[in-house]
């Protein structure tokens, strides 16, 4: 398929509490002006922000975190009875500048990585459609990622 993935470590993540699974694929977007500023932000110890995965534009998949360890991307969440949904997900970022910063539509070869990176990680830990969430959902108070030109359709097509 052609899909590349990078690993550039970020130092922000801890273990998963004992006996939690994962049962969660949360999608984000950046939020920032840049790539750039974005990885910094994700690798910077004071940050102690992370994703497991960080999606450029252009399709190139970073892993920052691995999958076995717990990112600190969801922060303060709660889904179906489960609050704090680090513990049991897989973090996903996407490059975009967001609502702040002239929210951007997700590119072609971006959405092709997520697919791809989502249809790997549900074959792995049995993820259901309802637990494909973004970043709002579990967050609504507080969160507006991945936001209204995120193309939900092409993501649940590959939990049919």
């Amino acid at each position: 398929m052609g899909i590349i993935i990078d690993k550039i470590p970020s130092p922000n993540f801890d273990k998963r509490p004992k006996g939690v699974k994962i049962k969660a694929i949360i999608i984000h977007y950046t939020g920032m002006r840049t790539f750039d500023e974005a990885l910094e932000r994700l690798c910077d110890k004071k940050s102690k922000v992370s994703s497991h995965y960080l999606i450029r534009r252009n399709g190139r998949i970073i892993n920052l975190v691995n999958e076995s360890h717990r990112a600190w991307h969801a922060g303060v969440s709660y889904w179906r009875g489960i609050h704090n949904l680090n513990n049991c997900s897989i973090g996903i970022e996407l490059e975009n500048p967001g609502y702040e910063f002239g929210y951007l539509p997700f590119s072609k070869k971006q959405m092709k990585s997520l697919i791809f990176l989502c249809k790997e990680i549900k074959k792995k830990y049995q993820i259901h459609p309802e637990w494909v969430l973004g970043h709002s959902e579990i967050a609504p108070n507080r969160k507006k990622d991945p936001g209204k030109k995120f193309n939900w359709k092409e993501i649940k097509k590959i939990f049919k």
